[in-house]
Order: C-alpha cells, then structure tokens, then sequence
C-alpha cells in the first residue's frame, strides 16, 4: 500500500489557546511576549495583530507604538510544546500513528485511513473543520511523502496532492519548503535560486558541493526517493482495529454494536495468523477529547468472539460515554499462539483441554476479580514459601515436579507469622501457642521434618517443621528456627492451615 502522509501547522496556535481562554479577545489586536537580552519581544501575534504589520521578533515597544491600543500578555514557557502533545494526542482518532513534527506542528501516516471518511478530501477537511471547532486555525495538506506535505501546508494553496505527481505541486515553492535551516535559505536567495524547481535542475554534485548532503536529502525526501520516518507518539499495537463513528455513540446499545464488530475484525485476522487474545484494551475516544477504557485477560489464547465480548460486556458499565463517543479502538496488547485444539494444561485431567473450561476461569475471574483465579507451577526451591510460581497460562508446562512425599497445608501463609509458645522443650513440638490472641491446646503432633535455609540466596537459620492438631481439631503447620541454647531461645512460626 502506498504511503500517505498528513501535515498540520497551526498559524496561531498560543493566540489561539489565549482566544479560548479570553473570549473578549476575539475582537481585538493582541500579542505574547517574553523578555529577551533585558527586554520584551513579541513571542506571538493573533491575526489582527499582524494586520498591522506586528510580527513575532518585534519589541514590543515598537508594537505599541505602532498601535497604542495593543493588548499584550507573559507568554508560558512551553505552552506550545504542551498543546503539540495535547492536539498529537487528540488526533489519534484520525490514525494509529500521529508524530510531532521536530518543527511545528503534527505529522500523521494516514496511510489506509481516508477511506473511512469516503475520500482523501473529506478525511483531511473533518480533521480541519473539528480543530477549528474546538478554537484552533489549522491548515493540513495530504501527499505520498511527509516533506511534500509539509512543505504544501506551509508554503501551498492545496490540500490534496495526487499519488505520484508531488513534483508538480512542488517546484514553484521557495527553498524555505525544503526545511533548510536560515543560513542556506539566505545563500539560496542571494543565487537568485528563489523556487525549487531552480535547484532539481542542478546536478547533484555541484548542490552537495556548494550547499552540503542536507539539501540533496531534503529534495530525494521531498519527492520520495530517500525514506523518511515519523516517530509516534504512542507506537501502535501490532493488532489493533478501529472503528470510527459517523455520529457520536452514547447508548450502549451502540457501544455493545462497535464491540461486537471490532472483535469480529480482530479474531479473523489472529485466528488466520494463527495467533489468540490473552490481554485486550477496548478504547472509547469521547467528543470532549477523553479517552476511556477497559481491559479483559484471558487464561490462555482465544480467538472465541462471543467468550471475548462477555468478557467486556461485565465491564462495559464502566465505560463512560458522556456526551458520546466518534472512535472505538480495540487491541490486543498481549498475544499468544493459537490452535482450536489446545494441549492439556493438567495431564490428570484431560477433561479441562475443553475451550469452554477456559472461557468459564475468565468469566469467573470477571465477576469476582482478575487475580482471583490463579494456577500454580513447582519451583526448584527448598523454603515452601519459595517452592511453587504462577504460570504465566494455562498450558504452560512444569519444569520440575511437585514434592508430594510430605504433607503440606492446604493454605500456606505468604509470610510465616510469629507466635508465642509457652515452656517450649528442645526438640519437641510445643505444648501450647498463642496465634493473633487466641490461646490454641496442642492436643496432637507430628514431626519434626528439618528445611534447611537455601544459603545461596540468603543467609539463614534452618527450620524444622511439625504438624499439630488443637483440641478444636484445627490443625497446623508451625515450625522452629534454628537451635535451643542456653543464651538464645529460637522463635516460632505458624506457617499454613491444612483442612
């Protein structure tokens, strides 16, 4: 697919933000200024400013001698970097990947994106009409490379330059279009080389020679010779589909609708890629320039378009529409391969190879929460605390196997817990404890099984380890650190219930 590319320069982008704060001043001649070598320079001037010949570079004395009436204000430092990446930001909806241009403005790859408008003409005048709507003049040309249009935005009258005929829009334009820095503008100007089509008719060499590789590379840019590229400022997912919307969406009707049709667009392409969902973002880009959002993870890949939109659905409350919502993105931001027949995910269980045990995990981590869920691998680790990891999914496969030649608590404690035994004897489980102020009689025990300290990660004391039964007929797993002696008594723990 061909390459087309989108450039927006705003004449008057900090007057227009003041305008946006300070109605009244629509109507009348004002500027910005900022103290520049011990005075003040005009930073910016709103139209009827520069109807009086005021320009930006100009004392500001000299301004309000020119028109006593002159309304001047401070200028924010960074003000125009912060609306570039507020307006970058908004424009998102246009296209997956919007650029801030290093020298004013925003660039758009907006390559395979107008058509969704009906044509290249009505896609760039939407982006304009919106921009002005919202208080800002914009002006934005379209062409096959990003230099061609930035150099027709600034510089030309047109908004659309064809496929493959940038060359004629371009030639009559002066150097400055070719984004030159000032000392070569001046030097082209001197040479009477006042138009591009004065410079394409010199030799490359005689051009390196005089005016050094910059230019050559600005010119092949420009007409699609050399690559250019734009650096996003949110990289776009690499399975991402958009829904743009005709009018703004409000109802959630309308809302389960966009859903429904973007997850359609997704799987069928993954499922042909062989590839399935395991983490999802559904994003609505609302009229009042916010974004909302919500996310869903499966257990394992799935491309399943009605076990993906109950997945949402329980969540799509949440999603504020306010007073509507013109794009609907959805992504996946975590992917895994796929097949329609997954391998067991627990070999004594070959019943759960079933999808639908999947999708019932996900609907049941949805209703209570997204974590609630969890299934557990062995770790070559010796301290219980360190001996099992999550899995990443349900077919991930062990490395190791599970120690079943000792009993272990149904529930272990993430942390062991302190506890207080009352005339505790060497060697021996205690008699009694004390576990968060509730008195427990050791009716019964079992042990001790000796854990030494894994001194390759930490320095420690070993454990040993008894099982006990209260005369409630609770049991426990409580151990022992380190050794009895004379000058040190040894602490104990309550480590896990069993049932």
């Amino acid at each position: 697919m061909e390459k087309r590319y989108v450039a927006i320069w705003f004449p008057h982008l900090a007057t227009d933000w003041f305008e946006q704060q300070r109605p009244d001043l629509k109507n009348n001649a004002f500027v910005l200024s900022a103290a520049t070598h011990g005075r003040m320079v005009i930073t910016a001037a709103n139209p009827l400013a520069q109807q009086l010949l005021i320009r930006e570079g100009m004392a500001l004395a000299d301004a309000r001698a020119i028109c006593p009436s002159l309304q001047y204000f401070d200028d924010k430092p960074g003000l125009a970097s912060q609306l570039w990446q507020r307006i970058a930001a908004w424009c998102i909806r246009f296209t997956p990947t919007v650029a801030l241009d290093p020298l004013g403005g925003i660039l758009l790859d907006a390559t395979g994106c107008s058509h969704l408008w009906g044509s290249e003409e009505a896609y760039v005048l939407d982006i304009i009409n919106r921009l002005k709507a919202r208080g800002y003049q914009a002006k934005a040309a379209m062409a096959d490379t990003i230099g061609a249009a930035w150099a027709i935005t600034r510089f030309g009258n047109e908004m659309i330059v064809e496929k493959n005929k940038q060359l004629g829009s371009l030639i009559s334009l002066p150097p400055e279009a070719l984004r030159l820095d000032e000392n070569t503008i001046a030097r082209l100007h001197k040479l009477g080389l006042s138009q591009i089509k004065s410079l394409v008719t010199i030799p490359s060499a005689s051009l390196r020679r005089r005016f050094g590789p910059l230019i050559l590379q600005r010119i092949n840019q420009m007409m699609g010779k050399e690559p250019e590229f734009i650096e996003p400022i949110i990289p776009p997912e690499p399975y991402q589909v958009r829904l743009p919307c005709i009018e703004p969406i409000a109802r959630i009707e309308g809302i389960e609708i966009a859903l429904h049709t973007l997850l359609q667009q997704l799987c069928e392409r993954m499922q042909k890629e062989g590839k399935g969902v395991r983490t999802a973002n559904f994003k609505g880009y609302r009229v009042d320039s916010k974004t909302v959002g919500i996310q869903i993870s499966t257990s394992k890949a799935s491309c399943n378009v009605k076990h993906l939109f109950h997945l949402f659905e329980m969540k799509l409350s949440a999603l504020e529409p306010d007073l509507g919502i013109e794009l609907f993105l959805l992504e996946a931001t975590n992917v895994e391969d796929y097949t329609p027949a997954q391998e067991e995910f627990w070999k004594e269980s070959p019943a759960l190879n079933d999808q639908h045990i999947a999708e019932l995990i996900d609907r049941l981590s949805g209703r209570i929460n997204p974590d609630a869920i969890q299934r557990y691998l062995p770790a070559e680790h010796h301290l219980p605390e360190r001996a099992f990891k999550k899995a990443g999914s349900l077919t991930e496969q062990s490395t190791t196997q599970w120690q079943t030649n000792k009993p272990r608590p149904i529930l272990l404690l993430e942390k062991p817990e302190k506890i207080t035994v009352t005339a505790p004897i060497p060697d021996y489980p205690p008699m009694n404890f004390r576990y968060k102020g509730q008195f427990h009689k050791v009716v019964k025990a079992d042990g001790p099984e000796r854990i030494e300290q894994e001194w390759w990660i930490e320095e420690g004391e070993h454990r040993d380890y008894y099982t006990v039964e209260d005369e409630q007929g609770c049991r426990y797993w409580l151990f022992r650190a380190g050794h009895y002696d004379e000058e040190k008594k040894p602490y104990w723990f309550i480590h896990g219930f069993f049932a």
